[in-house]
C-alpha cells in the first residue's frame, strides 16, 4: 500500500501506529486468500516453527492475555488449523499445536511475512534494524 506523502509523526509512537496499519493492510492483502483475520494471521505466524505452545506462552508471543486468545484459537479450531489438548506432565496447562492445514498456512505467512520484511528493510543497515528492535523491546517491556 502506497500512502500519500505525509510529513512523518515527531511522535515515535504515533509513527509507530502508522507503520502497524500499513503493515496489517499489506499483510491482509498479501494473505486474503486465507480469509484469516490479523490475529489469526498473527497466532500462526508465532506457531509456524512448528514447536507448540501453552496458551500462556502463545499469549506472551502475540501480545494478548490467554482470556483474549481463546476466542482466536476457537475459530482457528473450528477451521482445523490447531489442536488443543493437554501438556504432558501438566493437565492443567493447554498445549496449542499446528494441524496439517494449519503448518500449509503458517508457512505460506512465515514466507510472505519474511518476504515483506525483506523488501522493507532492504535498504537499512544492519545496526539500524537492530536498533529498531531495541526500541520495540524496550516499548514492549514499558507496556507489560
Amino acid at each position: 500500500m502506497k500512502l500519500e506523502s505525509v510529513p512523518l509523526p515527531r511522535s515515535a509512537l504515533l509513527a509507530l501506529q502508522r507503520a502497524t496499519h500499513a503493515t496489517l493492510h499489506l499483510i491482509a492483502t498479501e494473505l486474503a486468500d486465507l480469509d484469516l483475520t490479523a490475529s489469526e494471521i498473527n497466532a500462526l505466524a508465532n506457531l509456524a516453527d512448528g514447536q507448540g505452545r501453552t496458551v500462556s506462552q502463545l499469549g506472551a508471543a502475540v501480545g494478548a492475555r490467554p482470556t483474549t486468545l481463546t476466542s482466536v484459537l476457537d475459530r482457528l479450531e473450528r477451521r482445523g488449523h490447531i489442536t488443543r489438548g493437554s501438556r504432558a506432565g501438566d493437565r492443567r496447562s493447554v498445549l496449542v499445536e499446528l494441524t496439517g492445514s494449519g503448518r500449509e498456512a503458517a508457512a505460506v505467512i512465515a514466507r510472505t511475512l519474511a518476504d515483506f520484511e525483506r523488501r522493507a528493510l532492504k535498504d537499512l543497515p544492519t545496526e539500524a534494524i537492530a536498533g529498531f528492535h531495541a526500541v520495540l523491546n524496550a516499548l514492549t517491556e514499558e507496556g507489560s
